[in-house]
């Protein structure tokens, strides 16, 4: 039994590194008032640890991503890629399998609904400062100029926080558990980033960088990686329910 289990997660661990690194690189969005670059690769690495734990997400995170800086041309981040995803997948697999027991149910939803209301109003924000206007949107080597309106960040928000909150109050209220672990292997990924940028990047490979200025960027591809990663996480415990207890 011992042999399956190892088998089935040293396959999961392989399909996700590839899956990390593919979504990390198919689709970014450039941002000149911040020279940085928003991708959807957080949604494959939070899935990977919430669906099979905090050794897959760990590897699959870390690996999968310092693959796709190497062959998108940022070699200079590949170290600390390596280092920062791999704890980001960590934190969430582990802090996923601690959920604690909360004494009724209206504690559970009461949290869930407030993790949806600060998801909603930081993404309705960084959204709306960071990423409206013109940007340019890349589909792997495609790139095009976009317009995107305030108005879809903040309708974006909106939604995001009604929806969260719905989940918790309608089918399943201790889904804010799930929300935080995303939300807190998010915020350690930020801090990685801005801990390299500050102090590594430029002794290590003389580039300049303002590290303040990714902090927003990094807190967009955590929001949007939950809101991705989440709704699929669900289906897949619903067609798999042995999934939710690895």
């Amino acid at each position: 039994m011992k042999q399956k289990i190892s088998t089935f997660n040293l396959a999961a661990t392989a399909v996700f590194t590839g899956l990390v690194c593919i979504a990390t690189m198919i689709f970014s969005i450039y941002v000149p008032a911040t020279e940085g670059f928003f991708n959807i690769g957080e949604s494959m690495v939070f899935l990977s640890a919430l669906l099979f734990g905090p050794f897959v997400g760990a590897f699959a995170g870390g690996v999968g991503s310092m693959f796709a800086d190497i062959l998108l041309g940022y070699i200079h981040y590949a170290p600390g890629t390596l280092f920062i995803k791999a704890c980001e997948g960590a934190v969430v697999g582990m802090l996923k399998k601690r959920n604690p027991k909360l004494r009724s149910k209206l504690q559970w939803k009461l949290l869930t609904t407030l993790l949806g209301i600060a998801a909603g109003i930081l993404l309705s924000w960084i959204g709306s400062v960071y990423y409206s206007g013109e940007v340019e949107l890349a589909l792997g080597w495609w790139v095009s100029k976009l317009y995107i309106p305030i108005y879809f960040w903040v309708s974006l928000g909106t939604a995001t926080a009604i929806s969260i909150a719905a989940v918790g109050f309608v089918t399943e209220p201790e889904f804010g558990w799930t929300v935080f672990s995303t939300i807190a292997g998010g915020f350690c990924m930020v801090l990685g980033y801005f801990l390299y940028q500050w102090f590594l990047i430029y002794p290590l490979f003389k580039i300049e960088v303002i590290a303040a200025a990714e902090i927003p960027i990094n807190i967009g591809q955590m929001l949007i990686g939950t809101i991705v990663a989440l709704p699929v996480a669900k289906v897949v415990w619903r067609l798999a329910p042995y999934l939710k207890e690895k």
